[in-house]
């Protein structure tokens, strides 16, 4: 039987790898993004309008679905109207809808790491948790675009200041949605094991990598972040190494990503 599923945030780093894997497995996805691209990616998929901060197309993209893959969400933005307020909604309309199964991605390390937007992770799953659709709940650790973004953002510094004791296990968003879209099931899970990548590494050591495919020189200096959302940086809180998903390593994703970039040039 083919799954009739809706995908949240079809449009962001994980979206964009759920897409073709829950095609492959079957599914007849409903692929939703605030600004759907004009072009389809082919058969047994269609884009649909949908904003989860105002409702606009909710209702109608839920409706006659089996399975909700819920991975839309707003770091940079306003995370408690999407993350939030919207899952909110989603869930009430996937509810009257009568949803088999709402699909969270959530982030290791949210009920740890004082930080507001995983604060606002964390509310979310609880709204989940609370709600009368059934459901199933994984966290996963931070994407290797994630880790890149942050050391762009620093690149062209004459020094880097980092927070260089952070741990991170970095994981590449196409072996992370192969995990998750095991779980896109008609039956829900409830909360099931995290998906973390393959390697345990501090920032300094993942900006040294960085440095060395962007043949850079510029020196790397600790940056001292003080209170609890360092220490739950430090001592392991967003990491999962008892659960080391996939193969692909923060330098091999690197590596891949610059051939990439120069191709596209």
């Amino acid at each position: 039987m083919t799954n009739r599923t809706l995908l949240t945030g079809a449009t962001r780093t994980l979206g964009r790898a759920l897409r073709p894997r829950l095609r492959e497995a079957g599914h007849a996805v409903r692929a939703a993004s605030r600004s759907p691209p004009p072009e389809s990616d082919g058969g047994n998929l269609e884009w649909v309008e949908l904003d989860l901060v105002d409702g606009t197309g909710l209702r109608s993209a839920v409706e006659d679905a089996d399975v909700v893959v819920h991975a839309a969400t707003a770091p940079r933005g306003d995370s408690e109207a999407v993350d939030v307020r919207g899952t909110e909604r989603l869930l009430a309309a996937a509810a009257d809808a009568g949803v088999d199964n709402v699909l969270y991605v959530s982030i290791v390390g949210v009920d740890e790491i004082l930080l507001s937007y995983y604060e606002h992770k964390l509310a979310a799953e609880r709204a989940v948790e609370a709600s009368t659709v059934p459901s199933t709940i994984v966290r996963a650790t931070q994407f290797h675009p994630f880790v890149r973004d942050l050391l762009d953002a620093v690149s062209r510094l004459p020094v880097w200041p980092l927070p260089t004791e952070f741990r991170l296990q970095p994981i590449d968003a196409g072996e992370a949605a192969d995990a998750i879209v095991e779980y896109a099931t008609a039956d829900p899970s409830g909360r099931v094991p995290a998906v973390g990548g393959p390697e345990v590494r501090t920032v300094r050591e993942l900006a040294r990598t960085y440095r060395e495919a962007r043949d850079l020189r510029r020196p790397i200096v600790r940056l001292p972040i003080p209170g609890s959302i360092a220490d739950g940086f430090r001592s392991g809180a967003a990491l999962c190494p008892e659960r080391t998903v996939g193969t692909r390593t923060w330098a091999e994703w690197l590596a891949d990503s610059e051939v990439e970039s120069v191709r596209s040039r």
